[in-house]
């Protein structure tokens, strides 16, 4: 079955083209012109990745990331930003709200097509890694074990604990009584200290150590 891509992009030339080159390498495209769309479309076709435009009228780009990550469905699906910006400082930025890549516009055909394959191909594998754990008892009673493998903080330990867990970054932020920008906060330098760019990749780290593999 092809994979399914989500565009949100509010210039519809770019967004044509986008898909265009997609389509032509057997992907399946659904599009959206603006951050609004964009949730809602990819509630309802729960793509396999989002390339998703940063500058948008409505709700731009961090805004869209933020609140799908916020979504447990979406937690792990790719998503790379489409941006006019190509100062480090506004990457990085992306990548702090959750994003796993960025592709600076005008679009290359060549660097779009490999950044879509070596998510998805990270994604699938992640995903496989997930599955070979499944038989696996992960000691969720043991966050001291996260501390340990990965040099963690006590309170950095417990969020990733919830985040293995499949909760959302408000469901640990209550669970834990914080902020949610703590909890994020807290999971971005989860992030950094195990050398993850994702919340996949951590989940299943965390699981492989809690489950004492």
């Amino acid at each position: 079955m092809a994979k399914k891509i989500l565009i949100i992009e509010d210039q519809a030339p770019m967004r044509r083209n986008v898909a265009l080159m997609l389509q032509m390498e057997g992907y399946e495209t659904c599009v959206a012109e603006n951050g609004r769309v964009g949730i809602e479309v990819a509630r309802k076709e729960r793509p396999d990745l989002i390339l998703c435009d940063v500058m948008m009228p409505e709700l731009d780009g961090y805004g869209v990331v933020q609140a799908l990550r916020d979504d447990v469905a979406f937690a792990n699906t790719p998503f790379i930003f489409l941006t006019a910006k190509s100062d480090r400082s506004d990457v990085r930025v992306g990548m702090n709200f959750g994003a796993d890549d960025y592709l600076t516009k005008p679009v290359v055909r060549d660097d779009l097509l490999s950044a879509v394959q070596i998510r998805l191909a990270r994604s699938d594998a992640l995903k496989q890694r997930l599955a070979d754990n499944s038989g696996f008892s992960p000691d969720f009673e043991r966050p001291d074990l996260l501390q340990k493998a990965y040099g963690l903080t006590a309170r950095e330990a417990e969020v990733l604990l919830w985040v293995a867990q499949g909760k959302s970054n408000a469901d640990v932020a209550a669970i834990l009584e914080m902020s949610e920008k703590t909890a994020k906060q807290h999971l971005s330098t989860c992030f950094q200290k195990m050398g993850v760019e994702s919340r996949n990749a951590a989940t299943v780290m965390a699981l492989e150590v809690l489950s004492g593999k």
